[in-house]
């Protein structure tokens, strides 16, 4: 019972996380933007830093269970 919101934490994290990945991989192979009016490189660092913490932070919650 105590496990439900590490669970449900989890997996907000994991798919947030991996969209958030996959979806900067696409933009940045198709050479498009990833944010509007922002400098490519370091909008793609930054969308895939925040796509890997929020994947860590995935593995975190199910690591509380």
């Amino acid at each position: 019972m105590e496990s439900t919101p590490a669970v449900f934490a989890g997996t907000v994290f994991a798919l947030f996380g991996a969209g958030l990945v996959l979806w900067t991989g696409a933009r940045t192979a198709h050479r498009r933007p990833v944010a509007e009016d922002a400098r490519p490189v370091p909008s793609a660092l930054l969308a895939g830093a925040v796509g890997a913490g929020s994947l860590a932070l995935a593995a975190w919650c199910f690591g509380q269970m």
